[in-house]
């Protein structure tokens, strides 16, 4: 499967920034989808998760409320709306793609795409 992701960039605090992905070389309904994230000195952590119909999603506390994502099962992409940025939220971002939400949720899944760099000022 190829994940590109775009969408990144340079913005304030406070600000907006939205992230896509576009998947192809799967069925694209047939996995899960998700965002991970690594910040500067930080390991990888779960931003963002979305089942394969779309019905549920997933946040760790530090994002929920702030970010939102969301999926296209007719496009082959899925989209995360980040909002309140704060510069803790300086990463490259990553979509994720697995048959199995929980392998997302953990950190491990089996696909990754490339990473898009989100940098939040003060």
């Amino acid at each position: 499967v190829q994940l590109q992701a775009s969408g990144g960039g340079l913005v304030q605090a406070g600000g907006s920034l939205r992230l896509s992905c576009a998947a192809s070389g799967r069925t694209f309904s047939n996995d899960a989808m998700g965002w991970l994230r690594q910040g500067p000195g930080k390991e990888r952590e779960i931003v963002a998760a979305i089942t394969r119909n779309g019905a549920s999603q997933y946040y760790p506390e530090s994002v929920r409320g702030r970010f939102i994502i969301s999926r296209d099962n007719r496009e082959n992409t899925v989209t995360l709306q980040m909002g309140s940025l704060e510069p803790g939220d300086t990463a490259v971002y990553y979509c994720a793609a697995d048959p199995r939400l929980h392998n997302i949720v953990i950190g491990e899944p089996a696909y990754w795409g490339q990473g898009t760099l989100v940098t939040v000022s003060s």
